[in-house]
Formats: C-alpha cells, structure tokens, sequence
C-alpha cells in the first residue's frame, strides 16, 4: 500500500509538470516588436547651403573668380524602404527651391555672380536600424538649375541645368508609427557647365559644389 501511494505521487507530479509549464509560459508578457522601417514615404525637407563657384574664361587673356555662395533652401521627398534584420536598403529623390547665392568682384565696377535656383537628387540609401532610430548614408546623381551673372555696366546672366552627383549621412527617428523625423548632411559637385556669353560678355566655364544641412518630417504610408 505504502508503494502504490508513492506511485501515484509521482505520477501526479509528473502530470503537474507540464501542465505548470504551460501555465507559466502564457502568463510571461511578450516583448512589443520593434519598429519596422519597410515602407513607402514622402514629406518635406529645409535647411542651409553654402559652398564655392569657380568661374573662368578668357578675355583677352584668361580670368578666374570664385564667389562663395550661401543661402537656405526648402522642398520635398519621396522615399521606399526596405529592412532586413537590421540592415536597410532602399531609394531617395528630393526636388528642393534654393536661394543658395553669392557674388565676387574681379575688378571696380565688374561682378561675377552664381545663382543656385533650385536643386534635387536621385539616391541610393542604406542603414542601421536601432528600432526606431535608423542611422544612413545616401549618394547619388544630382541636377541643379544654376545661373550665372556678371555686372559690368552692363548685364549678363543665363541659367543652365547642371548633373553631378552628392554624397551624404543622416539620421532618421521614428515619432510615432507615421512621422519620422531626421537630420541630414549632404555634399554636391554639380560639376562644370559652359555659358555661352552675350552682347560683349565671353563664354565662361562655372564649376559650383556645395554643402547643406537640413532637418525633414516624412509621412510613412
């Protein structure tokens, strides 16, 4: 009798077991999934630029200035993401209005001056995803309407669309579930674009790069 007593002891607490498991298993509270980046966005951006135009010709002999220009800027994004892990791929275009701009004297009564009237990108971006901070760095093919100008008595000045390309790091944070909110630097050569001159005025060659720093608010669809 004393054995089957014990018997029947084990067997209960070998049933018990299990069954305490299974019950302290759903009582634990799961941990909430982090954020997920994979999505398509679009918002604004603004910021500041500044940089340099190196401009040069020859008239009668050759000449070179080089205005600084600086100026703010403002536009809009649109953006896909992907994230894998925690590695984030995906694409970028930003079409911004700029009154980026400077002139530079050669001469009494003779000013040179450049013009960036509005610029944009098309990018390639990747990153590290900390939940709902995404550390990145962006670069692609840039396009800018440039104009350059020159003052002397009389004046001259025509716009061209220049193509080169930018490289960049930002970082994004995620508000809530739609609004993102980051900080971004990025750097521009719009490489180099010939003006044909006009009524007196010489061909020049413009050259402009330029530095922005800017802040952006995304919606996430």
């Amino acid at each position: 009798m004393h054995r089957l007593t014990l018997a029947s002891a084990g067997f209960l607490t070998a049933l018990a077991v299990p069954a305490f498991a299974a019950d302290a298993t759903v009582d634990v509270p799961m941990t909430a999934p982090g954020f997920d980046w994979t999505g398509y966005y679009a918002g604004l951006q603004g910021g500041y630029g500044w940089g340099q135009s190196d401009i040069s010709g020859n008239d009668g002999g050759p000449f070179s200035v080089s205005p600084d220009v600086d100026g703010g800027f403002v536009g809009g994004h649109v953006a896909g993401l992907w994230q894998f892990d925690q590695a984030v791929i995906g694409a970028e275009a930003d079409l911004n209005y700029s009154s980026v701009k400077g002139t530079a004297d050669i001469g009494p009564g003779n000013t040179f001056g450049t013009d960036i009237k509005w610029f944009g990108s098309v990018n390639a971006k990747a990153g590290y995803a900390i939940d709902r901070v995404l550390v990145y760095g962006i670069g692609g093919v840039a396009f800018a309407g440039i104009e350059t100008s020159q003052a002397a008595g009389p004046a001259f000045s025509e716009t061209r669309t220049n193509v080169g390309w930018t490289l960049g790091a930002g970082v994004d944070y995620a508000l809530t579930d739609k609004f993102v909110v980051g900080a971004q630097y990025r750097y521009y050569d719009f490489g180099s674009e010939h003006y044909d001159g006009s009524s007196g005025f010489v061909d020049r060659d413009q050259d402009v790069k330029l530095n922005t720093v800017g802040v952006n608010l995304s919606y996430k669809f």
